[in-house]
């Protein structure tokens, strides 16, 4: 047992001096083009998001949104151009990469049998991030999801799913680059609330945020927050 809190106790030092390091960099695009179904959703993207940003996009249906954050996090290829972390093109070390990530889609990807701790568990193991039960529990808990802790996701609202994929944000050592397709899909007002202000509290602390929304936000005004309409 005292063996492996010493492992355990190490891996967490680990990871929390890698997400500091990784809290340095910064994600570019550049000259990035994207065509899907032979449409040409935009071309010769330029952008940079620095430590302490948050990348707010909009645009109609179809624009490219979900593309655009796909090809941030290395999902999906551009037609032309780089992205690039740091020094590196995301591709030369793709794994590195993810493991400074957290990707969240606009369907929540959790498995309807599993409880709400164990797709936390098992979606931050997916990251390389190894948590406890009780750290699943004390992520659950601060979004107020502490009575379904322990319920199939199939027995849970849409609005229920959506808060506890997006309670991966509260685990330990957060982090630092952030990539959320329209996360505010079925929130209610004050979810919605606890979520803008989760997010400053990120990038008040050196992390980066991408994300897509069709809604208007308060943080919009906010100076740390970039707007790009597609």
């Amino acid at each position: 047992m005292i063996v492996v809190n010493l492992l355990n106790s190490f891996y967490c030092l680990v990871t929390l001096i890698q997400n500091e390091v990784a809290m340095l960099k910064t994600l570019r695009l550049e000259s990035v083009s994207c065509i899907r179904g032979g449409k040409s959703l935009f071309t010769n993207l330029d952008l940079e998001i620095k430590p302490g940003s948050i990348l707010r996009i909009s645009g109609d249906n179809g624009s490219g949104k979900s593309s655009l954050l796909r090809i941030l996090c290395g999902l999906l290829p551009p037609q032309a151009g780089k992205v690039v972390w740091g020094d590196q093109l995301i591709h030369e070390d793709r794994d590195q990469f993810h493991s400074e990530l957290i990707y969240l889609g606009h369907i929540p990807a959790l498995k309807a049998d599993f409880t709400a701790i164990e797709n936390l568990m098992s979606l931050a193991l997916l990251s390389g991030q190894s948590i406890t039960a009780e750290e699943a529990l004390s992520a659950l808990t601060a979004a107020d999801l502490a009575d379904q802790a322990h319920r199939a996701i199939r027995t849970l609202s849409q609005g229920q799913k959506q808060r506890i994929a997006l309670a991966r944000l509260r685990l330990p050592n957060p982090k630092p680059l952030w990539i959320l397709d329209e996360p505010f899909n079925a929130l209610d007002q004050q979810s919605n609330q606890l979520l803008q202000s989760l997010l400053l509290a990120h990038v008040r602390q050196n992390g980066m945020v991408a994300i897509s929304s069709h809604q208007a936000l308060s943080i919009d005004d906010d100076p740390q927050v970039m707007r790009l309409v597609l």
